[in-house]
């Protein structure tokens, strides 16, 4: 079975990667993920008693984890004691400070180690109990080496400075849960989009409310106005419009009537609507983005990869400079053991690496939640690096860069006939005909009236029929073509004599030149298209587009060896079964909307929308992301070398240290937020 469980009070990342990496390595559990983002952890086993076994190993790593089912809501916080003591902690400290600096008597110095050690118990009694805890595990982590500092300031007889290192440490780390409480929120108002209960009509006009996952295909439901639309379907009654921009980053409404196909997610207006489902609850359009949404934790990317790596290392190996430190300059006569060991302090302290394994999965999961809203859903962390690197932007033609619906963009006459006769005469002589190319002539021209017999259809070859007394075709033609009618693929003709020719194209997107225009100017060095049509139509499209180059008469095999043949990274955007290996093999593949399973999953992305909108925003967004995670790791590592710089040199106090780490972590997440306000 899969589960899902979310771990509560677990705001260390740091230790996240350690669970996550302790249950993976046990036996009985698969595919483990956790996704600090939504505190979601999902993993595949056998056994029966997960939640007891998944809380042992969490205890055995970090205190005070608990492990929930992920349908249960977790009650909203309200003021602890834990909050209630920080406050009157606060004010024994304000008057230790107070009497150290104002009052010179000796019995002062009684006074200010009271208040500092009652302001030191009240403030960080629970990281005291936590960083014993800890040690004896020998997980040497930032509770541990907060309390070595405090401990050791008091012995040194710094109590001034070791209750406002507790109370500085402590007011961050509630000032940092509730920035990435603040960031996990935003996030998880991803999964509101999706409504959990739906109202099923009966045979007396009464309606029932049920549990959406148990509405069968094909079933009638009731959407009423102002309320998202639970399932997949076709609307059988009423009239309405449809907000989508949660799901496609569209900000216009959609008119709905009867027969017009709605997805789940979208926000009904303000009439009522009866919809006959088309989908199950966990293949509907919201249930799969979310899905998509969810798994792109489990795709890290290499910066993440990196950060986890890094920190396994980080820590043992600032502990031995920390030691250097205290033992080496006092052994050379460079001064006293306790002035070293203080600065030793300072160095452990700032050494703790939580604001770079907190803001980088969060940035990665911001960027890829800021994508989503804009339309565009995103597997991975390593799809949106690939995105974000992209050179080279490789679009399918048929159904990417154009619509995919065929229309008559061409009429030529001969032989003294109108060209709106020649339309009428094409309708009427494939009126009877399946072929893509014939509903396009059909919908542009009527051809009843026209008195045709004897009609014939031959595949490959097209249509013939009578008309007053004489053998009339439409489809190919076999004799000599005029220059004015070489790109017309339809043609017809009077008893072997050409009378008319039809173009039939394809129909440009609207958007499609702004998008391939905007990519450039982001920098793409290249923008090509990759076609199966013919040279006259692939090229028209080009141009329209202006695309850089293009292939024409490609097979998918052809595909696939374009898109290797390109240096740098690549994109490539495309909707048919026949994209699949290219969207495979390319760095970022993105599918349009959700037609063919074949090509979303085979893609790293998708445009929800179905239109190639959203594409240059979701580039923007995937850059921004990867500035951020730049940002906060030069940040992060060139405040803590500046501490501990200056600890080397006995000009950096614990309190430096405190803001060094909780300091910098809380800029890290805010500046990490800034992501999921970007539009």
């Amino acid at each position: 079975m899969t589960y899902t469980y979310t771990l509560e009070n677990l705001n260390c990342a740091h230790c996240a990667g350690k669970i996550e990496q302790k249950i993976a390595a046990t036996e009985g559990y698969e595919k483990v993920s956790f996704n600090f983002a939504t505190k979601a952890l999902r993993f595949e086993s056998r056994r029966k008693n997960t939640l007891a076994e998944i809380q042992a190993i969490c205890d055995s790593i970090e205190d005070g984890v608990t492990v929930t089912d992920s349908t249960v809501k977790p009650e909203k916080k309200r003021l602890t004691t834990a909050r209630l003591l920080l406050c009157i902690a606060v004010l024994f400290g304000v008057a230790a400070l107070t009497v150290h600096l104002t009052v010179s008597h000796p019995a002062a110095n009684w006074i200010v180690l009271g208040c500092s050690l009652a302001a030191t118990l009240l403030a960080g009694w629970k990281v005291f109990v936590k960083g014993f805890k800890n040690l004896i595990k020998f997980n040497i982590e930032e509770t541990v080496l907060m309390s070595i500092a405090v401990i050791a300031a008091f012995i040194l007889g710094e109590y001034v400075e070791g209750a406002m290192v507790t109370l500085l440490f402590t007011i961050g780390e509630l000032i940092e849960d509730y920035a990435v409480d603040a960031s996990r929120r935003d996030i998880e108002k991803l999964s509101q989009i999706r409504p959990d209960t739906a109202f099923i009509p009966d045979e007396h006009g009464h309606e029932t409310e049920v549990a959406a996952a148990s509405v069968a295909v094909g079933s009638e439901i009731i959407v009423k106005p102002h309320t998202r639309i639970p399932l997949d379907g076709i609307v059988t009654d009423g009239s309405s419009t449809v907000d989508n921009a949660a799901l496609t980053g569209e900000s216009i409404p959609v008119a709905v009537t009867a027969d017009s196909e709605v997805l789940s997610g979208g926000v009904n207006g303000d009439g009522l609507l009866r919809v006959r489902t088309t989908k199950a609850f966990g293949d509907s359009t919201a249930a799969r983005i979310l899905q998509m949404v969810e798994d792109a934790a489990a795709r890290k990317g290499k910066s993440e990869k990196l950060i986890s790596r890094f920190a396994s290392v980080y820590t043992p190996v600032v502990i031995g400079i920390a030691v250097l430190i205290g033992v080496l300059p006092p052994i050379l006569g460079m001064g006293s053991f306790s002035e070293w060991i203080y600065n030793a302090l300072v160095v452990l302290v700032a050494s703790c690496p939580c604001a770079i394994v907190i803001s980088v999965p969060l940035a990665y999961f911001a960027g890829i939640g800021a994508a989503s809203r804009q339309g565009v859903l995103i597997k991975g962390g390593k799809y949106l690096e690939a995105l974000a690197t992209a050179k080279n932007f490789v679009f399918d033609k048929t159904g990417t860069l154009t619509t995919g619906k065929l229309t008559v963009s061409e009429v030529v006459a001969f032989d003294g006939y109108e060209k709106e006769e020649i339309l009428r005469l094409a309708s009427a002589a494939e009126a009877y005909s399946a072929h893509p190319i014939a509903r396009a002539i059909r919908e542009t021209a009527d051809g009843n009236g026209v008195p045709l017999t004897d009609y014939r259809e031959t595949a490959g070859k097209g249509t013939t029929a009578e008309y007053h007394g004489r053998k009339l075709t439409c489809g190919a033609y076999d004799g000599e073509i005029p220059a004015e009618a070489l790109d017309c693929n339809v043609f017809l003709a009077l008893d072997g004599r050409l009378i008319g020719a039809i173009k039939i194209g394809d129909t440009v997107r609207e958007e499609s030149r702004d998008v391939l225009t905007a990519l450039k100017a982001l920098g793409a060095t290249q923008t090509m298209m990759l076609t199966g049509d013919g040279e006259h139509a692939a090229q028209a499209v080009a141009a329209t587009v202006g695309a850089d180059s293009y292939q024409a008469g490609l097979l998918p095999e052809d595909k696939l060896r374009a898109v290797r043949q390109l240096k740098g990274g690549v994109c490539f955007v495309g909707d048919g079964i026949n994209d699949a290996p290219v969207l495979s093999a390319s760095d970022c593949g993105i599918a349009m909307g959700f037609g063919s399973e074949a090509a979303l999953e085979a893609a790293d992305a998708a445009l929800a929308s179905g239109n190639l909108k959203p594409l240059p925003d979701a580039v923007r967004t995937a850059r921004r992301t990867l500035r951020t995670v730049r940002t906060n790791i030069i940040f992060a590592i060139a405040v803590k070398a500046a501490v501990i710089v200056l600890a080397c040199f006995g000009l950096a106090a614990i309190y430096m240290s405190v803001l060094a780490d909780t300091g910098v972590c809380v800029l890290c997440v805010l500046y990490t937020a800034r992501l999921l306000k970007f539009k």
